[in-house]
């Protein structure tokens, strides 16, 4: 969704795009700003006389990071009289030497981590090029590869202020540990540092970049989140020097416990968030005497104060 001026509603608004009409309409009233936008998705027709369904018609993109540019020809079997020819050739191009091999399957790798994970392009690339960086300096010879992977990804997360707990990235990490991710991240940045001869950005953690995935997959209310994530924005205000996703745990489990219907339990929120549930108590213990001017006032008039339980 974009954001545009409605001549309706006369402000800002959300625009959603109805592709199977090819409308753009308001958000905010339904007006449609825009009738049969052409679609510049991809058209996955197949035009080939052969029996391939395979409906691809143009290369890959290009890839500054590889030698060729990622732009070189890969010699298929096809089907007809020169099958066996074209074969032979396919299979002295596959006994050829490729520079760029190596690194074709660590950049796949990385894709499919960050496709499990619903991170976007840009944070790929960021991985893939740290990655390149890494492996130029002939320093990570004996080490887990999928740890290294896990770890440039992670790293990417940060610099591109979209950050991924150890345990998210270690849920699709091909087996890596968390240790093991975590000491590959700090292998990597002191490599790096050291290359470049400067301290390297890692960007700054929020308890709030991990609150509202937490809150989905606890699949909790509209306004709970909504009322932990003002909380989580208050406790910054405050000289709490606890880990910026037990904070987050925290608020929720604080919000969660005024809910009279349905309670989280510590041991839900400790596994979705990846925290010792004493760490959570730990964090709570340290937001409890705040919570009258923690949590917002709007949420307070739906519920009893009374009813949080003592850390």
């Amino acid at each position: 969704m974009n954001k545009t001026v409605c001549p309706e509603c006369r402000k800002a608004t959300e625009v959603v795009v109805d592709h199977a009409a090819g409308d753009m309409v308001c958000a905010e009233c339904g007006l449609v700003l825009e009738q049969h936008s052409v679609d510049e998705s991809s058209e996955w027709r197949t035009f080939s006389d052969s029996t391939s369904s395979d409906p691809v018609r143009v290369g890959g993109p290009s890839n500054p990071l590889l030698t060729d540019g990622g732009l070189s020809t890969i010699i298929s079997k096809p089907n007809g009289a020169q099958g066996d020819f074209m074969s032979s050739l396919g299979r002295w191009q596959n006994r050829g030497s490729n520079p760029d091999r190596s690194l074709i399957i660590a950049f796949r790798s990385i894709g499919t981590m960050a496709d499990r994970l619903g991170l976007v392009s840009t944070i790929k690339d960021r991985a893939n090029e740290i990655y390149k960086k890494v492996e130029d300096l002939k320093s990570i010879r004996g080490r887990s590869q999928d740890a290294i992977l896990a770890a440039c990804l992670y790293i990417a997360c940060r610099q591109e202020d979209k950050p991924r707990t150890f345990k998210e990235i270690c849920s699709v990490a091909n087996g890596a540990s968390k240790k093991e991710i975590g000491r590959a991240t700090k292998f990597i940045v002191k490599q790096l540092e050291e290359d470049m001869g400067v301290s390297m950005e890692m960007g700054t953690i929020h308890a709030g970049d991990f609150l509202r995935r937490f809150c989905s997959h606890l699949n909790m209310e509209n306004n709970e989140v909504r009322a932990a994530t003002e909380t989580v924005k208050k406790s910054e205000m405050l000289d709490i020097r606890k880990s910026p996703i037990s904070v987050a745990a925290a608020a929720i489990y604080m919000i969660s416990q005024l809910n009279e219907k349905e309670k989280k339990a510590l041991k839900d929120i400790s596994r979705v968030a990846g925290v010792a549930e004493v760490t959570i108590r730990n964090s709570y213990k340290d937001l409890y005497p705040h919570a009258a001017k923690l949590i917002p006032d709007w949420f307070l008039k739906e519920v009893n104060l009374k009813n949080l339980p003592a850390p």
